[in-house]
């Protein structure tokens, strides 16, 4: 028979010794470990690392199954020939892949056969200005005169004006295929930073300066799209 005393002290002995236990348990000497967990996922969602596959359960599977898949980029270039979905059957010629290649025959052959499929518009242009500005106008200069930051204060030799002498009959289609991988040595390729139907709106700002900041065939102060579009 246990003692009155023993009778108090025995339930709370025991519980003095678990909660030593849970937090001997608890301690780490790991700085990022959080010690013992009750059902963490339950309050603690698992990180998940962008490009990862997490698809093989290690308990199924092992730990150094899992280990090594989640430690290979689940991320892959599309196979060649693909083409993007679009959303709209107007958009879906603009994921056609280029088919012109990076060669001087190339860009011969880009100059006699690739037009725009767009309508050169006052809004069209508005839309080309926009990505000039963000693109271009570093190097180009506002008016394409080859006078941008880059050069007037990084010392680099200038390219040449839209409208001038060099630049001024060049076909649209030199223009996307210059865009498209670049020139010379000075201008990097864009068709990772702006898609196909970007670059044909940048083309008809381009077309916009060659002629003199104003639309083929009519006067500047009637074709103006920063002033259109303010009215």
């Amino acid at each position: 028979m246990l003692s009155m005393k023993n009778r108090k002290t025995g339930p709370a002995l025991a519980i003095c010794a678990i909660g030593g236990m849970a937090v001997l348990a608890g301690c780490s000497k790991d700085p990022n470990s959080a010690g013992l967990e009750y059902m963490p996922d339950m309050y603690r969602s698992p990180a998940i690392e962008a490009y990862v596959d997490y698809g093989q359960d290690p308990y199924y599977f092992g730990d150094s199954l899992a280990k090594a898949q989640r430690a290979t980029q689940s991320a892959r270039l599309p196979v060649e020939g693909t083409i993007a979905f679009a959303n709209s059957e107007a958009d879906a010629a603009f994921n056609f892949p280029y088919p012109y290649p990076h060669t001087p025959e190339g860009y011969e052959q880009a100059g006699r056969e690739l037009h725009s499929p767009i309508a050169m518009t006052e809004a069209t242009v508005a839309q080309g200005k926009a990505l000039f500005e963000v693109f271009c106008i570093e190097c180009h200069g506002p008016a394409g005169h080859g006078d941008g930051t880059v050069v007037a204060k990084g010392g680099y030799p200038p390219p040449p004006a839209y409208d001038g002498p060099q630049l001024k009959d060049l076909p649209e289609g030199k223009i996307f295929h210059s865009i498209t991988f670049g020139r010379n040595i000075a201008m990097g390729a864009h068709a990772s930073q702006l898609n196909q139907k970007e670059r044909w709106m940048l083309v008809q700002y381009v077309k916009y300066l060659q002629n003199g900041g104003k639309m083929p065939g009519q006067q500047a102060e009637q074709t103006n799209p920063v002033a259109n579009a303010a009215k």
